[in-house]
C-alpha cells in the first residue's frame, strides 16, 4: 500500500512539473494571453491568504496580510497576480519553521506598486540570491525534496512580473528569513463608494 501511495505522490509531482513547464514556456515565449486590467491588491492578497490559512495553521505559522492606508490597484492579469502570490506564499510557508511568521504587505512609492512577501524561514545566502529565480535552482536541495515543489515557482514569478512591466527582488540572510519584492505598474486609483 505504501508503494502505491509513493507512486501516486510521484505521479502528482510529475503532473505538476509538466503544468509548470508549460506555463513557464508560454509566459517566456510571449504566447500567454494576458487580460491586463486594474487588479485590487487587497482582494488578491486576501484571497490567497485565506487559501493558505489551513496550511499555515498546521505549522503554527502566523500568516498576515498587512494593508496600506489607501487601496492600491495594479495593471496586470488578475490570474497572473494570484499565481505570483500563490508561489510566494506557498514557498514562505514551506520554508518557515513551525511557529514562524509570514507577512504579505503592499505599498506604493515613486516607481509604482510594491508587493512583498516576508518570511521567518531558512533564508538564502548571498551567493545563491542571484540564481533563485532560475528554473530548477534550489538553495537547499535536500530540504527541497522534503517539502516538494517543482523548482519552477520563482522562475514563473519573475517572468510574470516582467510580463506585466514589473520586476522582482530579494533581501535575505541565512536563518533570518527572506523578503521577496515584486514591483508592478500602478493602475487607476480605486474609488470605493459607501465606505
Amino acid at each position: 500500500m505504501a508503494f502505491v501511495s509513493r507512486i501516486e505522490e510521484q505521479a502528482e509531482r510529475l503532473h505538476q512539473l509538466i503544468l509548470d513547464l508549460i506555463h513557464l514556456a508560454r509566459v517566456e515565449s510571449g504566447q500567454e494571453a494576458f487580460d491586463i486590467v486594474d487588479v485590487d491588491l487587497a482582494e488578491a492578497v486576501q484571497d490567497c491568504v485565506d487559501q493558505y490559512a489551513a496550511a499555515a495553521a498546521q505549522k503554527e505559522i502566523t500568516l498576515l496580510a498587512i494593508a496600506p492606508a489607501s487601496p492600491i490597484v495594479v495593471r496586470a492579469d488578475e490570474e497572473g497576480i494570484r499565481t505570483i502570490l500563490d508561489n510566494l506564499i506557498d514557498n514562505a510557508i514551506k520554508y518557515s519553521p513551525v511557529g514562524g511568521r509570514v507577512a504579505v504587505r503592499w505599498h506604493s512609492d515613486a516607481q509604482g506598486a510594491v508587493l512583498e512577501v516576508q518570511d521567518s524561514g531558512i533564508g538564502i545566502a548571498e551567493k545563491d540570491q542571484a540564481r533563485v529565480f532560475e528554473r530548477f535552482y534550489r538553495v537547499d536541495k535536500a530540504r527541497s525534496r522534503e517539502v516538494g515543489g517543482t523548482g519552477l515557482g520563482l522562475a514563473i514569478v519573475k517572468h510574470l512580473a516582467q510580463a506585466f512591466g514589473g520586476s522582482v527582488g530579494l533581501e535575505s540572510q541565512p536563518k533570518q528569513g527572506s523578503t521577496f519584492r515584486i514591483r508592478l505598474l500602478i493602475g487607476q486609483v480605486a474609488v470605493r463608494f459607501g465606505s
